[in-house]
């Protein structure tokens, strides 16, 4: 513990660090301007490719200088062979992890919404076109955790790379490293692929409040006011409480299974949730109390509709009304 605390008293007080910063910003901005904007699928071609020692490969290459000096200093003819055979070894190992990356396809990649406070993924796809296997490939952000995977030869693979827990809102992600440092682990080569991506968090669905109802019809009834006020839905199996009224007889006698016509009121909805009825909570509050409503909501299978400041999303079902209305949420309070 006080290791780590001397460790980290350490970083915050290196002179050096915003030195280095800068520096890594200035080269992000130059590799930027060299490769420009990527367009998915990207093939890696040779002038994107960047190769350099690794630390094992510094401390190779120190080893070498101190044999070469003590070969010279002694004239040893054998410690100088074995040097000479060391460096040529080392320029096969940086050709090999050159090519290793050469020509590798990246594919796709994309990174699913998640909710606040859980670890999200970036999945990254690598194609091998070449009919030799490229190993110990490697995805990531910089500064994080990477995946890594082997492409057999004419095959993909999916990397997951490991992104951390965030707050509610638009992550974005502006460049994606992939890299290799096989074989021997001397060199690594690598190169950034810039298709901006955004990681949508949506706010931590949480709350205890009961769902509110809009005054709709109960789905499977109709209407009072006849039936030019209810909207056909569709069929479903039929459940115990039900009205026989409601049975698709039709359907029944042509041996189908016991379904049930389902209607629902034209412009009301069964389940409307609304910023603004949601008095003494602060916004984060509110926001995580509405997606716990609209994870509930389709978790049941019902209809439900969305309001928020400026924003309006009629009433629907669906994995895709889902994430809209959870993407809202997500985005509440950013900028246009």
């Amino acid at each position: 513990m006080a290791g780590a605390a001397a460790k980290g008293s350490w970083r915050r007080l290196n002179p050096l660090q915003p030195l280095a910063a800068a520096l890594r910003a200035r080269t992000a901005a130059w590799v930027r301007r060299r490769q420009g904007e990527d367009q998915l699928p990207v093939q890696l071609q040779r002038r994107r490719l960047y190769i350099l020692p690794t630390r094992g490969g510094v401390a190779f290459g120190a080893l070498v200088f101190v044999m070469l000096l003590a070969g010279l200093n002694y004239t040893n003819s054998l410690a100088l062979f074995l040097t000479f055979l060391l460096v040529a070894f080392a320029l096969v190992v940086m050709q090999l992890c050159h090519r290793n990356l050469l020509g590798v396809r990246v594919t796709a990649m994309r990174a699913p919404a998640v909710f606040a406070r859980r670890p999200a993924a970036l999945l990254v796809s690598l194609a091998n076109d070449a009919a030799t296997p490229r190993l110990r490939l490697e995805a990531g952000l910089e500064g994080a955790p990477r995946a890594r995977a082997d492409l057999a030869a004419n095959a993909q693979a999916l990397l997951a790379v490991p992104l951390a827990p965030h707050a509610r809102g638009v992550v974005r992600i502006a460049r994606v490293r992939v890299a290799t440092a096989h074989p021997f682990g001397l060199f690594r080569a690598w190169t950034w692929v810039h298709a901006p991506l955004e990681l949508l968090v949506y706010p931590a669905a949480s709350g205890a409040l009961p769902m509110p109802y809009a005054g709709a019809h109960r789905a499977g009834t109709r209407a009072r006011g006849g039936a030019e006020l209810d909207e056909w839905q569709g069929l479903r199996p039929f459940r115990d409480g039900d009205s026989p009224r409601q049975v698709d007889w039709k359907a029944y006698a042509r041996e189908a299974p016991l379904l049930v016509k389902e209607y629902q009121a034209v412009g009301s909805d069964l389940r409307w949730f609304d910023f603004a009825q949601l008095p003494g909570l602060d916004t984060e509050a509110r926001l995580e109390q509405l997606a716990r409503w609209v994870v509930d909501a389709e978790a049941g299978g019902e209809r439900y509709g969305l309001a928020l400041p400026g924003v309006r999303i009629p009433s629907d079902r669906g994995a895709e009304h889902r994430h809209r209305c959870l993407a809202q949420l997500a985005r509440f309070g950013e900028a246009p």
